[in-house]
């Protein structure tokens, strides 16, 4: 019998996140463009070089709105505190937009809705640059 599922299964969810992403924390444009870039398991967020974050990311299953949770692997200097911790987010990808918002640490503190999280990021998928795409081929 098929039937609809509420979720994509996990591999697929992985693949549509995989790329770059540019965008603003809302609320928080004037403070630059974010890149996340998410190869594999591998999520790393870039603000600037003081503020910057390497993860290895999680997508639990049966969560609604779903979740990713990234694991602190490494940093920028001065934020040595924060490797090890686990940062749980909601996210979703809508019209090309991924939106990204922080949640609570435990159950108990974890926002029912998208809206109710806190530090919320809207990125766009970028395409690759190629190298020397638009130099004409000398002979």
């Amino acid at each position: 019998q098929a039937g609809c599922t509420t979720h994509q299964p996990p591999a697929a969810e992985f693949q549509r996140l995989q790329g770059t992403w540019e965008g603003v924390v809302v609320g928080q444009e004037s403070g630059g463009k974010i890149t996340i870039t998410i190869t594999g398991n591998s999520f790393h967020f870039h603000r600037d070089s003081n503020f910057w974050f390497a993860t290895a990311i999680t997508l639990p299953t049966g969560t609604d709105p779903r979740q990713l949770h990234a694991t602190i692997k490494d940093c920028a200097p001065g934020h040595e505190s924060s490797v090890g911790k686990v940062v749980r987010t909601f996210f979703k990808i809508e019209d090309g937009t991924l939106s990204l918002a922080t949640i609570g640490d435990d159950d108990k503190d974890t926002p029912k809705s998208f809206e109710d999280g806190s530090n919320r990021c809207e990125l766009r998928k970028v395409q690759p640059h190629k190298k020397n795409a638009e130099l004409p081929k000398s002979k």
